[in-house]
């Protein structure tokens, strides 16, 4: 489901660099961010740099499944 939402330019040009340097589009940047704020409110006590290698993994994992042989 799609839905539209305002959303600073400034925050929309940062998201749009950042999604060309991971190579991801710009909703799936803003979503990036948005699981990554999610996760830190939940647990305050994770390191930043842990929490990201957690959604880095479950990423790689989704995208693709290693086959043997």
């Amino acid at each position: 489901m799609s839905t539209s939402v305002e959303i600073a330019d400034d925050l929309v040009a940062e998201a749009s660099r950042q999604g060309q340097v991971n190579h991801r589009s710009l909703p799936k940047q803003i979503e990036y961010w948005s699981r990554i704020g999610k996760v830190v409110e939940e647990n305050p006590d994770l390191p930043y740099s842990l929490i990201k290698e957690i959604l880095s993994a479950r990423e790689e994992t989704v995208l693709e499944a290693y086959q043997f042989g």
